[in-house]
């Protein structure tokens, strides 16, 4: 006798959220994401196919109407979309020029850390220089946080977005969390 049978998808870490002293840590919600690499001459096609400029200086972003562009490398972006992957992939796939757009949405964890520490509870694990002179509102760069490589982004003075693969997630989250507590303390 057959069985149907449901199957529910719940995000990683879901419902794990930290709140010490200065710092949040909330885990987002599940977005869209594409791994794009273009070749200087299909960036203009692929710019309009999208709808966001897609950024040409390292450490730079572009955002419009819920979509992310974060500059990774001379032909490399990550693209977000809080509404879900297959929308990217569909403009990816009007653009005329030669591309790669890999869907890589479910690969991917993301959070918010926010508050007046936030920076400085992120230099307990990243290397970088997170000061507002050195990365302003807008900067993005692929670094490590602890052992983890992560995708970092300042979404304002006192938040940003870790971004790092679901399998890295649970150690990143730890982390992070005493992260918040030592700065707290």
């Amino acid at each position: 006798m057959a069985r149907n049978l449901t199957v529910e998808r719940r995000p990683a870490l879901a419902g794990q959220d930290i709140s010490v002293g200065g710092v949040k840590v909330l885990v987002l919600p599940p977005a869209g994401r594409v791994s794009l690499r273009v070749p200087e001459d299909a960036i203009g096609s692929l710019s309009r196919a999208i709808k966001v400029t897609l950024p040409q200086k390292p450490k730079t972003s572009a955002v419009k109407d819920g979509r992310m562009v974060f500059w990774l490398g001379p032909d490399e972006w990550f693209v977000i979309d809080e509404q879900g992957g297959e929308a990217i992939m569909a403009d990816c796939a009007k653009a005329k020029g030669l591309h790669s757009a890999v869907d890589v949405s479910h690969r991917n964890v993301a959070f918010a850390v926010t508050g007046p520490l936030a920076a400085e509870m992120l230099a307990a694990g990243c290397p970088q220089d997170l000061s507002l002179s050195e990365f302003p509102v807008g900067a993005c760069s692929r670094t490590v946080f602890g052992k983890a490589e992560i995708m970092l982004y300042r979404v304002s003075e006192q938040e940003f977005r870790v971004e790092c693969w679901r399998s890295f997630s649970d150690y990143i989250f730890a982390h992070l969390a005493a992260a918040a507590r030592d700065t707290a303390a």
